[in-house]
């Protein structure tokens, strides 16, 4: 699937952003020199320019234009929902994902009532860990209704399980609902992660939804402690 031109710009705004090409403080080129720069409609850049904001890289501001914001601190998003292939796509770090085991199973009583699941609903278990700079810092098991995606191997979650949903599946990722908790690291947190002297891991369970408000994957994300800051990016509406 053909990456749309808005998204395309975006990304190269967002990297000039974060590699300090363009300095916090500073203002974007005009939207009319956008356009030339990027040989693109004024509605395209204005869709670049508006996801730029949204995910917290500029402040518009009227009669002055687009000012770049500080985004030098490596953070974890906690609202929007992004695919971890795209948020290490941004990161300063080289970030190796090890696939442990995907297989199709019959939930137990908690993830039926969890994912409000029927009798006879299956569902795949897909464990996962993220590696960086030679440790494993975030322990992924993600749950997806084999109804909504009938076929899933190894190669596909290496990659990004977003991306296959999205690209060779064709549905559309909705919204998702987040739960975030400090807890004690786990026996599966020892065997996967590199824990040293940690003994609690942050926790955000998720669940998510397609477009047309279908459950289909449940995720509970297990992360080093030491290793992520968790933040928001708000806006405040104007009635």
């Amino acid at each position: 699937m053909r990456k749309s031109k808005f998204v395309s710009i975006y990304n190269d705004l967002s990297e000039k952003i974060h590699q300090k090409k363009i300095d916090a403080g500073a203002l974007l080129p005009t939207e009319n020199e956008l356009c030339a720069q990027y040989q693109a409609s004024r509605e395209t850049i204005r869709k670049a320019l508006a996801m730029l904001s949204r995910n917290g890289y500029i402040q518009k501001v009227q009669g002055k234009g687009s000012i770049v914001l500080d985004v030098s601190r490596q953070n974890f998003p906690i609202s929007g929902l992004t695919s971890f292939r795209e948020l290490a796509a941004h990161s300063k770090r080289q970030w190796t994902t090890n696939v442990h085991q995907v297989v199709l199973l019959k939930p137990d009583e908690h993830l039926k009532m969890v994912m409000n699941l029927q009798d006879g609903q299956t569902v795949w278990q897909v464990v996962r860990s993220r590696s960086t700079e030679g440790e494993s810092v975030i322990l992924d098991r993600d749950y997806l209704i084999q109804e909504v995606v009938p076929l899933l191997t190894a190669d596909q979650c290496a990659h990004s399980l977003y991306d296959y949903i999205e690209n060779e599946l064709g549905l559309k990722i909705g919204f998702a609902k987040k739960e975030i908790t400090v807890e004690p690291a786990n026996e599966d947190d020892y065997h996967y992660l590199t824990m040293h002297e940690g003994t609690h891991v942050v926790v955000v369970r998720s669940l998510v939804y397609l477009e047309n408000a279908q459950l289909f994957q449940y995720t509970e994300s297990r992360h080093r402690a030491d290793k992520f800051r968790f933040v928001d990016f708000a806006r405040r509406d104007h009635m």
